[in-house]
């Protein structure tokens, strides 16, 4: 890290030559709000007080943690009316559309464009996500995909290949059969299977079928009217899935979000579970020695199903405030958050991909695999997907995502057949496109 930081030091000064006077002249101080907590927000804050200190005497940038991603964008939402608060964001992957929408960044695209910065350094299919009409809005920071984690112990007792884990949900009931476990008094002890009611799965199984979530191009073409995941089918396949695993005993309710999943699979109560790549280091750390982790795709809902994984997790979004030297400091502060060697280090530290190319021919990343084989799953997987597809934009993703959780709640605790719960789930989101784009465009 010293030799890094050395590098990072000789770099700065040379690069001093190149920034506006406003940011030679004293330091000039931004404000950064962050929404990672435990060992991602330690890295968070390492990462800045190295830039800081690379940066001494020209730039200070003030870290912020201001909670998860859905009370930071509200947090920034009640601030628009007068001074922002910050001067660079983390936004989630679903907050895009909004912020495009909002009028209140500067779009990376015209940062990008004033530095000549080499924007072939990203990740296409990063990339591609957080770009409409080829222009890119926000830098990506915190990219992931979700992914399957297997108890490759539980396997091998069961007389299961563990490099060969299910690829869909047929295999994954298959293996179920197998990998169950009861007590004397027939209670289920060990499931074979098990994940949290988490919005972002639902979108990425209409991703893995090939189809849209919303009309207007997924979102791209144009602020979307309506979804259009009703039509196509693929949220009754969804929710009929979730139905038949619940009713068939196969899983067990773990409530909305991952946490109770995360910790199922950590204490060995389930065998398999999706996850974010970005638990991939807390969930090494938790299980320690107790079982060996294997990771493998993201599950389709039906075998034949051609479609692919959009990335989620977080970019990083610069704010206009009306200031030039600040604008320069945010651009230096995002281009050293997503240099090769932060890079490397956030994705041993997290799971989060490496979003620049030239990460992966450090020293640094492939040590970190060799010894963690387990971290190029996610990224397989990402390039394994066509940099087409994109997924989707929504301006009220977040309202639409809680829905899902929602909807697929009542659907598990048998208040709503699937066909019915389409409908309300397309009607609700629907309502809320429409007072959105009424008020908005």
């Amino acid at each position: 890290m010293k030799k890094l930081l050395s590098v990072v030091l000789c770099a700065c000064m040379l690069l001093t030559l190149f920034l506006p006077a406003a940011l030679a002249e004293e330091p000039v101080k931004i404000i950064f709000w962050h929404s990672m907590g435990g060992v991602n927000g330690e890295a968070i804050n390492q990462m800045v007080s190295e830039f800081n200190e690379a940066y001494a005497g020209q730039i200070e940038v003030e870290v912020q943690f201001q909670g998860d991603y859905d009370e930071a964008i509200n947090k920034l939402k009640s601030a628009s009316m007068g001074n922002m608060g910050a001067d660079v964001v983390q936004i989630y992957d679903i907050g895009t559309r909004f912020m495009i929408d909002s009028g209140w960044i500067i779009p990376m695209q015209e940062l990008i464009d004033a530095d000549n910065y080499d924007i072939s350094q990203i990740e296409p299919n990063i990339a591609a996500y957080y770009s409409v009409d080829g222009q890119l809005y926000s830098m990506p920071f915190n990219s992931s995909t979700p992914i399957m984690y297997i108890n490759r112990d539980a396997f091998i007792e069961a007389g299961l290949d563990p490099d060969n884990p299910p690829k869909n949900f047929d295999e994954i009931i298959a293996a179920c059969e197998k990998l169950v476990k009861k007590d004397e008094n027939g209670n289920v002890t060990q499931y074979g299977f098990g994940m949290g009611n988490y919005g972002w799965f639902f979108e990425q199984w209409v991703g893995k079928m090939g189809l849209d979530y919303v009309d207007q191009g997924n979102g791209r073409d144009a602020p979307a009217t309506k979804v259009v995941f009703d039509e196509n089918g693929s949220a009754l396949q969804i929710l009929s899935m979730w139905d038949k695993l619940i009713d068939e005993g196969y899983i067990t309710y773990l409530n909305r979000g991952n946490d109770d999943a995360k910790s199922a699979f950590i204490t060995g109560n389930i065998a398999m579970v999706l996850e974010s790549t970005a638990a991939l280091k807390s969930l090494l750390v938790n299980v320690d020695d107790r079982f060996e982790i294997g990771t493998a795709y993201f599950p389709s809902i039906n075998a034949d199903d051609a479609g692919g994984v959009s990335i989620g997790g977080g970019s990083l979004w610069a704010i206009e405030n009306g200031d030039g030297a600040k604008r320069a400091a945010s651009w230096e502060f995002i281009k050293f958050m997503i240099s090769p060697e932060q890079q490397a280090y956030w994705n041993a530290q997290t799971g989060y991909f490496p979003i620049t190319v030239a990460t992966h021919e450090l020293d640094a990343f492939k040590q970190n695999i060799e010894e963690f084989p387990q971290f190029m799953t996610a990224i397989d997987q990402l390039h394994d997907t066509d940099a087409a597809f994109t997924g989707s934009l929504l301006s009220v993703f977040p309202e639409a995502r809680a829905k899902v959780e929602e909807i697929t709640e009542r659907v598990i605790m048998g208040e709503l057949e699937p066909e019915a719960a389409v409908e309300q789930l397309a009607a609700q989101i629907n309502e809320a496109i429409t007072i959105y784009n009424l008020t908005n465009m």
